[in-house]
Parts: structure tokens; C-alpha cells; sequence
């Protein structure tokens, strides 16, 4: 029979503790775009499919062809999300100009109102609200969690995917994602 000691007890109380609320990462502490994007080779056409706005507007992923995308499937309880997100949003702003979207898909249950709330008490500004209720959309692309991103090119070709989390920010990525859209 095993002797369950007090110390024994306590540290295994302080792993579960450690577990259940880790440290929030950065955006600064992931790693660099280049080293994590994964080419999809030959390009291919995704699946479209249905998307909604803040307003419960229905968009496609097809009212899109012919801009380059940069699509992230990702939630507000998704610790890997929420440290990049705020990278995604420089990553949009400086990608406007060049008629590449960034198009945020939360899978959040709470819909909208979960995600405006998230952004405004993150100072997240720059990205529109999206919502892929259930992860319908994400689950017709493949995908085997998140975050995962999907870069689109001009042309309507998917050119490459992430599945995890990146810094998004840098400008060596701007130039990366504007190379593979085609911008």
C-alpha cells in the first residue's frame, strides 16, 4: 500500500494549479511565420462555405475570390488565439492596401457579443467580427483545432496553412503573405 505523504499531496496540488490557469503568451513569444507555414503544394481551391458578421449577415468565402485572404480560425477561450490575435490585426492593417483580408472566423458559442466584448477589453482594433458558428467552416477545410490559418492567393488558391499559432506582426511576414497571395 502506497503512503500518500502531505508533500506529495501539495505538489501534485500545485501541477493541477499550474495547469488550469497558464500564463498568457505573447504574441512576441511564438514563433516566427517563416519557420511554421507549411506550403500546400499542388495549390488547391477550399471548400466554400457560409460566415457570418457581427449583424448575423451570411458572407462566403466565394464573395472573396479574386482578393488574397489570410483566414483564421480561432476562439476567445483559445489560449494560442488570444496571443496572436493582436498580431493579425497589424498583420490586416497592413495588408489592406495591398487587397489581402484578414478574416478572423471565431468558433465562439456566445456569437458576437462574446467577441466585441473580448476585442474591446483587449484593444483589439483592425479586425472585423466573424463568427463560423460550431466550426462548420473550419471542419469543411480539415482543420484539427485552433488556431488555424489558411493563406489564399489571388487567384482562389489556398498556397498555404498554419495549425497553431504565430507571429503575425513582423515585417518579414507582411512580405511572406504579400509573396504568396500574389500582392
Amino acid at each position: 500500500m502506497a503512503l500518500i505523504t502531505r508533500r506529495a499531496v501539495l505538489a501534485a496540488g500545485g501541477t493541477l494549479a499550474a495547469t488550469l490557469a497558464p500564463r498568457k503568451p505573447h504574441a512576441r513569444e511564438l514563433p516566427d511565420l517563416a519557420e511554421v507555414l507549411v506550403p500546400v503544394n499542388p495549390p488547391r481551391t477550399p471548400p466554400d462555405g457560409r460566415f457570418l458578421d457581427a449583424d448575423g449577415g451570411e458572407h462566403t468565402i466565394a464573395a472573396f475570390l479574386g482578393h488574397g485572404m489570410v483566414i483564421n480560425f480561432w476562439a476567445t477561450w483559445c489560449q494560442p488565439c488570444i496571443a496572436e490575435i493582436p498580431s493579425l490585426a497589424a498583420l490586416s492593417r497592413a495588408l489592406a492596401p495591398h487587397d489581402i483580408a484578414v478574416l478572423p472566423l471565431s468558433s465562439d458559442r456566445g456569437g458576437a457579443n462574446v467577441v466585441a466584448a473580448w476585442f474591446k477589453a483587449h484593444d483589439v482594433t483592425g479586425l472585423p467580427i466573424l463568427l463560423d458558428p460550431r466550426g462548420a467552416l473550419s471542419d469543411a477545410w480539415g482543420g484539427k483545432g485552433i488556431p488555424t490559418t489558411h493563406i489564399i492567393a489571388h487567384d482562389g488558391k489556398e498556397q498555404a496553412r498554419l495549425e497553431g499559432a504565430a507571429d503575425w506582426s513582423s515585417p518579414a511576414t507582411v512580405a511572406l503573405i504579400q509573396k504568396l497571395v500574389g500582392g
